[in-house]
């Protein structure tokens, strides 16, 4: 399972939800929608922070601790 954040560089979400992350144990990569674009564009992305789990958006914006728990947990 591949997770990735994709986030602008100055997302006020995206260290909370790394933290988030780290804390239930998900290993993922953070992208920055200025060094990625091609993944934006193909993606339709239009807001920020993201995750995409094997190249697929899972989530736009930022999802509750509970939603991220119960999505991971499903995987």
């Amino acid at each position: 399972m591949n997770i990735k954040i994709l986030a602008t560089k100055n997302c006020s979400h995206c260290v909370s939800l790394q933290h988030e992350l780290r804390d239930i144990g998900i290993p993922f990569e953070v992208l920055y929608v200025e060094e990625h674009p091609e993944v934006v564009a193909a993606n339709s992305i239009r807001h920020s922070p993201n995750i995409l789990v094997d190249d697929v958006v899972v989530f736009r914006g930022q999802p509750l601790p509970q939603e991220l728990r119960a999505f991971f947990r499903k995987l």
